[in-house]
């Protein structure tokens, strides 16, 4: 994708309901290159819904989300996570049940390493973090 223009990534119009609750009431978001975005409002304003449309985590009812003016609404996560699109969670953790190594190597399956690879990647990693003493330890510990 060209990821030359201003904006680079935006929701337009999302909306999210469960049921009849309407979480998420058309909110529109534009981000620039080089740009961090936090959204900021009380408990049960649709902050996290609305990130987890824009990264794909789920889909939103209505609205479209664009990676520099490519319409991704319709894109899995790990094609979005591909193309830079990422989001931090305030949990510690989502894999708090696997082991460190596992944790790590979920990620390397997302890219197109090949299993050699990613096994040399890997290992480099738990190198540069100097975590290999913790390899089989769960994540959150």
């Amino acid at each position: 994708m060209n990821l030359t223009s201003t904006e680079i990534l935006s929701g337009n119009n999302l909306r999210k309901s469960y049921g009849n609750k309407e979480i998420v009431k058309g909110i529109s978001i534009n981000v620039k290159r080089g740009e961090v975005v936090g959204l900021l409002g009380p408990n049960g304003a649709g902050k996290t819904t609305t990130f987890y449309m824009i990264t794909g985590m789920i889909r939103p009812n209505s609205g479209e989300v664009k990676l520099d003016e490519t319409n991704i609404t319709n894109l899995p996560m790990y094609q979005r996570a591909r193309e830079g699109i990422g989001y931090l969670a305030q949990e510690p953790s989502v894999f708090t049940k696997l082991s460190v190594e596992d944790n790590l190597r979920l990620v390397l399956e997302m890219t197109t390493l090949t299993k050699e690879e990613q096994s040399q990647r890997l290992e480099k990693l738990l190198d540069d973090f100097s975590i290999s003493h913790i390899r089989k330890s769960k994540a959150y510990t």
